[in-house]
């Protein structure tokens, strides 16, 4: 993809949310400006959806956006009044992920080596899209560490 047709991440975060309908989403403009803001220079964004950064499926007040790049996931919250939650996961503090789905819901839990971070509320149809595109990437970037490690 060239530079004139690069989209942003809100354009990815909300293709992925008309695709998929049923997630719960409040404030994806402003989450998307924080990732833009972290984004390093020769970072591109690959892959976009938003969820509820929490256990709960009743707690619908902690949307985040997640963005897979082509170097790292990022995870942002704008809050409501002032400043902002912003998380960065590379590939070597990755271990694994797992996806829940439920009556109503989605839930995926990414697993590091410091924290598990539980990105709930997502649409049923869309959790699948999910998983290959953090799983695929990481498994990719992975093998590169172990290269990395092997000629060291």
């Amino acid at each position: 993809m060239n530079e004139g047709t690069k989209k942003s991440v809100y354009d990815l975060a909300l293709d992925f949310k008309r695709r998929h309908r049923g997630g719960v989403v409040w404030r994806l403009k402003k989450h998307c400006a924080i990732i833009e803001k972290h984004l390093n220079p020769g970072e591109e964004v690959i892959f976009a959806f938003a969820g509820q950064k929490n256990v709960d499926f009743y707690d619908i007040f902690e949307t985040c956006v997640v963005a897979l790049t082509n170097k790292r996931l990022l995870l942002a919250q704008k809050r409501v009044i002032w400043g902002y939650i912003f998380s960065s996961i590379t590939p070597d503090l990755y271990n694994d992920l797992q996806v829940h789905q439920g009556l109503l819901f989605g839930r995926v839990t990414v697993d590091t080596v410091k924290e598990e971070v539980i990105i709930s509320n997502l649409p049923k149809s869309g959790v699948d899209e999910i998983e290959t595109n953090i799983t695929e990437f990481m498994m990719r970037e992975k093998q590169k560490y172990k290269t990395r490690e092997d000629n060291e």
